[in-house]
């Protein structure tokens, strides 16, 4: 037997009982009352039929329900799988039937999206919906299956094989599920070293120090998700901010009142209207609790965590490289008055550089290569075979992570991070992959063709732009194709700006020639203005 999750939380919940879980608004959950919901939902799901290894979709925001519903999983043995609320209906339908999910539990404010999808669901056995409705003919209540039956711990012989799914883009196409044993993300986010969870626990209790973690990225993603468990098996506390929008003054004032240690971010997305707000008023909010600024999933500029870092003087900044299919590739860390350079990070541990041929990149050689780690990784992708092996290649006899992300190895051991091999835009921590949006702009009747690529920028590290070829001698405006899209794509996945041309923008072969695109849209962007 191995560490698992369900085991780990069970085990701390009994040694801090009276210490605060979660805090969310005026809503406060001691872990005591966090784990005994767990508990009562555990065996509630069990009595709806699912069994061992069947797929929870979660359709939430970050709320206490989805901190309650992923530890009831755990301890029942059922797989999370994040559904990225930003999805609209054919994306949504993607997710949730390529999981093969039997549960799906959502927030009220999706029910719409529930009845329009549930018809097309037939694996799914039961919906859940969290907030203040009772049970209806579609959904039970959530809070109801938290607040009814035993509360005991459920008996079953859990496994560090246990699985749960994070879903992400990849580097093509629709999102993939990425199968990460609990072994090895309990290994990922150190919490390995107790050879029981009993002695875990026991480490736990005997600690002087607890982590109060606000992680202002949504749960649906692997950073925050990884946080909160991270925050969690350590016994501390999560505060969680409420809200469908980003409220940097809120969180400022949160971190103040709740003493925060460690804030979770995903770059300058986050970091930016934060600053913007300590600009204004930054004798309003006391960041002094706060020892670590943590970020992932995005480029994180060294001008923005200095300027943070003027504010939050206690703090270290740190900035992780990794992704849902592999963690710790390299790491960089920036404390107040220190300089640093973005996209320059040290490589974590069991990692090393290789070309394409999977030949290792000689440090100071100047070749760029792919990151790849043989750690504490995932099995691969559910029901994808062929990606599994391309994105977890066996080298030398070593089973590797590879992701996608290039970079050059200096002669110090140092890597300077060159992007994604793809054409994949990372906006304020969210992947986009330009055909899926090509495809959803091409269906307009009056598009002949489009290019869709990203444009750096201060706030969201790339935004997403797309230059569109015409029907000749059709006219139509931009506002007509963001209606077109507004019902195909999330929002985070529509062009910020849209130059309309009539010229082409694809080579004699007919392969798309992005260089001649963003010429063609910075040539006609100019004209317009």
């Amino acid at each position: 037997m191995t560490l698992n999750f369900g085991d780990l939380l069970e085990s701390v919940a009994q040694v801090v009982p009276e210490r605060q879980a979660i805090i969310y608004a005026d809503k406060r959950y001691t872990w005591a009352e966090f784990d005994t919901q767990a508990n009562r939902l555990a065996r509630n799901l069990i009595e709806l039929g699912l069994m061992p290894n069947s797929k929870v979709a979660f359709y939430l925001r970050n709320s206490p329900a989805y901190v309650v519903l992923l530890a009831a999983c755990f301890k029942a043995r059922l797989v999370h799988v994040n559904v990225n609320y930003r999805y609209v209906d054919q994306e949504l339908h993607y997710v949730i039937d390529n999981a093969d999910a039997e549960l799906v539990v959502f927030d009220q404010e999706f029910a719409g999206q529930i009845d329009q999808l549930a018809p097309r669901l037939p694996k799914v056995k039961a919906f859940l919906a969290v907030g203040p409705a009772e049970d209806s003919v579609r959904a039970l209540s959530f809070e109801r299956l938290c607040l009814q039956g035993e509360g005991a711990p459920v008996t079953l012989a859990r496994s560090g094989d246990d699985l749960y799914f994070m879903y992400t883009g990849g580097t093509t196409g629709y999102p993939k599920a990425v199968m990460w044993p609990h072994k090895s993300r309990i290994a990922v986010i150190g919490m390995a070293a107790a050879e029981t969870a009993a002695a875990h626990a026991r480490a736990v209790a005997g600690s002087a120090r607890f982590p109060v973690t606000l992680p202002v990225c949504p749960m649906m993603h692997s950073t925050g998700f990884t946080t909160v468990l991270s925050a969690l098996c350590a016994g501390g506390c999560v505060v969680l901010m409420p809200g469908s929008r980003f409220d940097a003054h809120a969180c400022l004032a949160a971190i103040g009142a709740h003493k925060v240690t460690t804030v979770v971010l995903v770059g300058d997305a986050f970091s930016v209207p934060m600053i913007e707000a300590l600009v204004e008023s930054a004798d309003r909010y006391d960041l002094s609790s706060v020892t670590t600024l943590s970020s992932a999933g995005a480029m994180w500029s060294a001008k923005s965590k200095a300027q943070l870092l003027k504010y939050f003087y206690n703090a270290i900044a740190r900035d992780s490289l990794g992704s849902s299919e592999g963690s710790r590739l390299a790491g960089s860390e920036m404390r107040a008055g220190e300089s640093g350079q973005t996209g320059r990070f040290k490589l974590g541990p069991d990692v090393k550089v290789f070309t394409e041929d999977h030949l290792e990149v000689q440090p100071g050689s100047g070749q760029a290569g792919l990151l790849a780690t043989s750690g504490p990784i995932p099995l691969g992708y559910y029901k994808d075979d062929k990606r599994t092996a391309e994105t977890f290649p066996i080298i030398n006899g070593v089973r590797y992570s590879m992701p996608g992300d290039w970079c050059t190895l200096e002669s110090d051991g140092t890597i300077n991070l060159l992007g994604r091999g793809s054409h994949c835009i990372n906006t304020g921590g969210e992947k986009v992959y330009p055909e899926e949006v090509e495809e959803a702009l091409k269906s307009h009747a009056r598009v002949l063709d489009c290019a869709v690529f990203g444009v750096a920028d201060e706030r969201w590290g790339h935004a997403v732009n797309a230059v569109v070829q015409l029907r000749a001698p059709a006219e139509v405006s931009e506002s007509d194709l963001y209606d077109h899209l507004r019902g195909q794509l999330a929002a985070y996945k529509r062009p910020k700006t849209i130059v309309c041309v009539q010229d082409s923008f694809r080579t004699e072969n007919g392969k798309m020639d992005y260089n001649q695109a963003k010429y063609l849209f910075n040539v006609n962007l100019r004209q317009a203005d």
